[in-house]
């Protein structure tokens, strides 16, 4: 099953609705994320879950399209339940409602697999439209904890005291080729990391949405990763990023740049 459910469109079947799986420990949040989504004709609640077990159970037994997860919960946390979900069901997308305005523990649930990271002091005006932007392959993230988290992982990047590197990361940094991306690449991923959607991209850069995801697509395929959260993370753990940030101007949410270098070059 596809992350955008399946849609029938012979006969003139009208498509199917998205299944959604809603896992909180909190019955007050969980019951107010059902209410919410089971109001819209395009999305049926298929369960409910209040830890990260039982949410393994139910993907394995109702096999969703997208699972709005929380994160802290007991018995099994939401970022190794999004690992769990991901390895043993891949087609289910993953996307994390938090409280936590917290960048490290939202780059470790986009390592775990997550599609998006929002949080529930946006609930519920961003929740639906977080929802149907996952379903569609666009990747919802809060703008400020982004922001930080790729700021700081530039900056971290090219600090001389860096922590040495683990025996895992040289030996990943020896099996790992070496990443070349075109100007046009290096474009698109800046946008990405500026966390900009895929139309407003292709509106930039003067090209068809199409082409705009296959450009995307190759940079994933290039950084060994599936979606676009995952592309900006990965670039700069590659250290593709600081050349992109700095000759980019990386916003944070206050308006200011990062540097004043000339824009990265057209095709």
């Amino acid at each position: 099953m596809s992350a955008r459910g399946d849609h029938s469109q012979a006969m003139g079947k009208e498509a199917c609705p998205s299944r959604i799986l809603v896992v909180d420990d909190h019955p007050i949040f969980r019951q107010g994320f059902v209410h919410v989504l089971s109001s819209q004709p395009d999305i049926e609640v298929v369960g409910e879950a209040k830890d990260g077990l039982e949410a393994i159970e139910a993907c394995q037994r109702l096999r969703p399209d997208l699972v709005v997860m929380d994160l802290s919960m007991p018995m099994m946390d939401g970022v190794e339940a999004t690992r769990e979900v991901k390895e043993h069901y891949p087609n289910t997308v993953v996307l994390v409602v938090t409280a936590h305005a917290n960048e490290d523990l939202m780059l470790k649930a986009i390592r775990a697999g997550a599609a998006g990271y929002v949080l529930k002091e946006e609930y519920p005006t961003h929740l639906i439209g977080a929802v149907r932007e996952t379903l569609r392959g666009e990747f919802p993230i809060n703008q400020g904890l982004a922001t930080r988290l790729l700021r700081r992982l530039a900056v971290e990047q090219r600090s001389p005291d860096r922590m040495p590197e683990s025996a895992s990361e040289r030996h990943e940094k020896k099996v790992s080729p070496p990443v070349s991306l075109s100007p046009r690449e290096l474009e698109v991923l800046t946008r990405v990391v500026e966390g900009k959607t895929n139309r407003l991209i292709a509106q930039e850069l003067h090209m068809s949405l199409s082409t705009m995801k296959r450009h995307l697509e190759r940079i994933a395929s290039k950084l060994g990763v599936s979606d676009r959260t995952q592309v900006a993370v990965k670039a700069i753990e590659m250290g593709l990023l600081p050349q992109v940030a700095e000759t980019n101007n990386l916003r944070d949410p206050s308006g200011e740049t990062s540097g004043e270098s000339e824009p990265v070059g057209s095709s």
